[in-house]
């Protein structure tokens, strides 16, 4: 994830520009729909569409899509490309204007490529994020007669006045001043970095009805009980709220302002770097060292200069940034197709570099289609009371309707005749949180002759339920909650646990409703309830989940669950999916635990269960710093935390709106396959580009190394400068096909990293390969072929020019691949036609009046036969080296 840093010289008067919501935190709420001339019906659509034009849409100043000029420029900011530019300036001071054309133009050809595939992968990236929509829910009127409705909008269209749901799991679209809420409780984090979420409240709860100076406070006024602010979340509890303040006029948009533009490196990006610094300082190193070799032993130091630039140019990896840039974009596109949205392009890397995945269990092992199962009183046996008690605290909560929720309601009415919800009215609610883990409705009963009574039903995690209950309705009577009923339920419980049931509880009181007062309940009527039964909901094992792990861990990629859910239930269905347990940890273990004890044991637990959102996030933090590069999968607002955490992010795009704003990576699919298939995907991006970076800093190596010997003891160039510029041109052109080339099934199967001493290792031993064979051919040249004067240098220098640009195009074919190329690993089509074609060119060149213009001369017919000879024994050499290499250090890319 994109982390940001905030400019602090001009934040103080940029939040001046929020105070408009604070100005409405000391008034009452009725006032605040009067200022905004507004009402609890919401506004009219023909007003709301008025004040959009007004305001503007409900955006923050963000990262916008570059203009293609702004983006062009910047196809060009990179340090290769300075290189070159500099190169060409000296190229041209001193008259040299072959070098200069040239030069010109393989900076033209890398900045142009480059732009090309970032414009295309900025569109696609635009079109992408595009599916993935967040909306919010608002009453609106179609006419000031009409009653308000609620409907779902993007939250782009809200404006000032609108009137707004929330409830658990919601990211508050707007700053916005609450007219009433039900245990709500904030999440401020993204603005204050405070973990612990913060209560909010109406001013009639709070009391507050007279004019505060918080708007004058800066410090204070986020801690303001009575407005939310736009970014954060909704943690538990339900609200309505009129939005007071959009877009950049909001307290996060103010501050979004000095944000844009300033990113932390991601580790992507810090490996390019590394690698780019390497080779600059290797050219640093050696480019001198030419150039003063070639000055003492030829005398010219002019042409040594000239010729010390274009060994300049050869060491340059000019297409370095273009070849990242369409390996990305390419891989974007892809994984597009295999309904993976990447949010952002640079986290493909970390994609296919991911060694663990740490997901929950449901949704992604399950089908994420709970079913109501069983309906039980306290012995296990079915119970019609459960069911009916269970269905109105279901049907009646307007919070964070889960699966459990749709399963009870879906049951009710599809499969049995009861209809309890024309008998009871709704009086109240408590929503539900993670830190109770449970949540009651209160109802009236209709048809009572008492009629002066109101039932708390609550359901909810057994533990939680049973804590909170002093009697039980043990064999039809009333009774204690005694240690045997204790201990039988949990009997029950676990027996259903372990046949893979989740199982809930349900429970309720009956309240004498007060004569002289309106009740109102919350937590603390949450007592001295009646355990009723259980309700048992089974969640079965999706088809294609155990095919997924075993093909997430053939690649190298070790799956963990980790989940709120009880270890009982989580270890079957790891059984039915054939994820093999090593070992279990509960969040209660956890939390005794020092991070260097919870290291220890970290890598050998399977599941982590009954976790919390905070402790979820540690261990995502422990696994990094023992090295892994971890995945987080999760759709929940207690996964907002982890899913920052993580090298990768992932979430679907069905999830919470927070989860999905904290995540790298969005899956239009919640399934496993589908993230398997982004892993290959990922893995593929990175090993081509790889592979040119080996090639290039291999190649270039032999280069430099050949012509260090040949300056030495040659009287003459062993090629001119415009020479070296032009080869080294058409072996760029022929790396352009890389990003679509194939890679080997051996490197998919491994997670793959940034190892820039391996580079530097792979240069060192593959490059002085091919100055054998340089050597070889000044030998033949000189003589066979008798080109030993200065008479002779043209002949030379156009048989070294095709030597060199075929062995550096072949060896695209066998760096590309750990196996044998052509027989056990072929290039993909493009790669062997560009290729092909570029080798064809070599050879034609001196035989054109291009070659005339470049100083190289027609070649003799009998130079072919060796020039095969030589290359043939340049390719086994290299595989034997290849294979030594891989047999020493074990890795090849």
């Amino acid at each position: 994830m994109t982390r940001v840093v905030v400019n602090r010289r001009s934040q103080s008067e940029d939040i001046r520009l929020s105070m408009r919501v604070v100005e409405e935190a000391g008034t009452t709420a009725e006032q605040t729909l009067r200022t905004l001339s507004s009402s609890k019906e919401g506004l009219v659509e023909n007003d709301a569409l008025y004040r959009l034009k007004k305001f503007g849409k409900n955006e923050v100043t963000h990262e916008k899509p570059p203009t293609w000029y702004g983006q062009l420029l910047q196809s060009f900011n990179n340090p290769f490309v300075y290189i070159l530019v500099g190169l060409a300036i000296v190229s041209y001071l001193t008259e040299d204007m072959k070098a200069t054309i040239v030069l010109t133009l393989m900076v033209v050809i890398s900045g142009v490529l480059r732009f090309v595939q970032e414009y295309r992968s900025t569109q696609a990236a635009e079109k992408l994020k595009a599916l993935i929509s967040t909306t919010a829910t608002v009453t609106r009127r179609r006419s000031l007669e009409s009653s308000g409705q609620k409907r779902e909008i993007p939250i782009d269209q809200l404006v000032p006045g609108d009137i707004i749901h929330l409830a658990a799991g919601d990211m508050i679209p707007a700053d916005v001043r609450l007219i009433s809420a039900k245990d709500l409780f904030v999440s401020q984090a993204a603005l204050t970095g405070e973990a612990l979420p913060v209560e909010k409240y109406d001013a009639v709860k709070s009391g507050v009805g007279k004019e505060t100076d918080l708007a004058q406070d800066q410090v204070s006024f986020l801690d303001c009980p009575t407005i939310c602010f736009m970014g954060t979340n909704v943690i538990s509890g339900t609200a309505v709220a009129i939005v007071v303040a959009t877009g950049d006029r909001t307290y996060f948009g103010s501050l979004a302002k000095n944000i844009v533009g300033k990113r932390v490196l991601t580790s992507f990006e810090q490996g390019v770097n590394r690698v780019s610094w390497l080779l600059i300082g290797f050219m640093a190193v050696m480019v001198p060292i030419v150039f003063l070799i070639n000055g003492i032993t030829k005398g010219n130091w002019f042409d040594a200069f000239l010729f010390g630039i274009s060994i300049a140019v050869g060491l340059t990896p000019e297409m370095l940034p273009m070849i990242v840039t369409a390996n990305l974009a390419k891989g974007s596109v892809i994984m597009a197709k295999q309904k993976v949205v990447v949010k952002s392009l640079n986290a493909i890397q970390n994609f296919g570099a991911m060694d663990v995945l740490c997901t929950d269990k449901t949704g992604t092992l399950t089908l994420d289609k709970i079913i109501l199962e069983r309906h039980l009183d306290l012995h296990g046996n079915e119970g019609l009371e459960t069911l009916e008690y269970g269905y109105l605290n279901s049907y009646y909560q307007t919070g964070l309707k889960n699966l459990l929720d749709t399963a009870v309601l879906e049951h009710v009415e599809l499969k049995t005749k009861l209809r309890p919800a024309e008998r009871y009215i709704k009086f109240d609610e408590i929503p539900f949180d993670f830190a109770r883990r449970r949540m009651s409705v209160v109802v009236e009963e209709l048809d009572n002759p008492s009629g002066n009574k109101h039932i708390l039903i609550c359901k909810g995690a057994v533990e939680e339920i049973f804590n909170i209950c002093s009697h039980a309705k043990y064999g039809g009577v009333i009774t204690r909650m005694n240690e045997f009923v204790r201990s039988d339920g949990m009997r029950v419980t676990q027996q259903l646990n372990a046949e893979g049931f989740r199982v809930i509880a349900v429970a309720y009181k009956e309240i004498p409703i007060p004569q002289d007062s309106i009740p109102n309940y919350g937590v603390k009527d949450e007592c001295d309830l009646i355990l009723v039964g259980y309700l048992a909901f089974l969640d079965p094992p999706k088809d294609s989940a155990s095919e997924a792990i075993m093909a997430l861990q053939e690649h190298g990629v070790n799956v963990k669950i980790i989940t709120g859910d009880n270890d009982i239930v989580t270890r079957k269905i790891c059984q039915e999916v054939g994820l093999e347990i090593d070992g279990i940890l509960l969040g209660s273990q956890v939390e005794k635990m020092s991070d260097e004890q919870l290291a220890d044991v970290v890598d050998t637990t399977t599941v982590f269960a009954k976790m919390s959102p905070i402790q979820k996030a540690r261990i995502i933090r422990v696994l990094r710093t023992k090295g892994h590069t971890v995945g987080y999968m999760g759709d929940g607002i207690n996964d907002a935390a982890a899913l920052r955490d993580a090298d990768v992010g992932i979430s679907v795009d069905t999830a919470v709106d927070i989860a999905k704003e904290s995540a790298d990576i969005i899956l239009l699919e919640k399934n496993l396959m589908v993230l398997e298939r982004g892993v290959i995907e990922g893995r593929r991006t990175f090993g081509n580009i790889l592979k040119y970076l080996n090639m290039t800093a291999s190649s270039n190596f032999g280069n430099v190394f050949s012509v260090m010997g040949s300056s030495a003891v040659l009287p003459f160039l062993p090629m001119q400068p415009i020479q070296l510029l032009t080869q080294n041109l058409l072996y760029d052109i022929s790396q352009i096909t890389i990003p679509f080339d194939n890679v080997d099934r051996d490197f998919l199967r491994k997670p793959q990293k940034w190892n820039v001493p391996n580079i530097g290792r792979f240069m060192l031993f593959i490059g002085p390969v091919s100055s054998i064979f340089d050597y070889a051919t000044f030998i033949v040249m000189w003589f066979v072929f008798g080109a030993d004067t200065p008479e002779e240098m043209k002949l030379f220098n156009s048989g070294w020019f095709v030597v060199g640009l075929l062995s550096q195009t072949l060896i695209v074919h066998m760096i590309r691949t750990s196996r044998w190329p052509f027989l056990q690993s072929t290039a993909s089509l493009p790669v062997l036609l560009l290729t092909a074609v570029i080798m064809v060119t070599g050879m034609a060149i001196p035989f054109t009046p291009l070659g005339t213009a470049l100083g190289m001369v027609p070649l003799p017919l009998h130079y072919f036969g060796w020039l095969w000879a030589i290359l043939g024994a340049y390719c086994l050499l290299t595989q034997a080296v290849k294979m030594w290499y891989i047999r020493i250090f074990g890795k090849w890319l």
